[in-house]
């Protein structure tokens, strides 16, 4: 079976309801799962928004070492043992979708990765550390995409 990641607040490349963005307060979307690989020792999620108006992507959330036999994070949840890294504002935490007013609309790429080994963790790790971290140890991904516009 394939990794999929879905959300029941919005649909494959349709737009991030409004109260999950940046404005209204971060709360974040919730999110399942299913398909995760044989040999998961932990799933790492990170979110960014590659359309932002910076260098690279905005980063959203990062999410390291979450239980491989969790299905799922509720509507707004912190889940306990996971270690959260640094988003955009180099705080932890979901920081909701907030593109400048009169751009297109962007995309947020939802990024649920199986991973053979734990993240080796210290401090709060940025999108960039935690991706370079995976790398050679990812037994599966899945995507999801959702669009804000103001």
């Amino acid at each position: 079976m394939t990794l999929t990641l879905h959300s029941p607040a919005f649909e494959p490349g349709t737009p991030i309801p409004a109260r999950f963005d940046h404005e209204r307060g971060d709360l974040s979307p919730a999110l399942n799962w299913e398909g995760v690989p044989e040999g998961t020792a932990a799933l790492i999620l990170l979110v960014d928004d590659p359309d932002a108006p910076i260098e690279g992507s905005f980063v959203h959330w990062v999410l390291c070492n979450l239980d491989p036999a969790r299905r799922g994070i509720a509507e707004g949840e912190q889940p306990a043992e996971a270690i959260p890294g640094a988003n955009g504002f180099r705080r932890p935490g979901y920081l909701g979708p907030a593109p400048p007013p009169g751009d297109d609309p962007h995309r947020y790429v939802f990024r649920l990765l199986a991973v053979d080994e734990a993240v080796p963790v210290t401090g709060l790790p940025s999108y960039q550390d935690v991706d370079r971290a995976v790398t050679g140890h990812t037994i599966g991904e899945a995507r999801l995409i959702g669009t804000y516009q103001r």
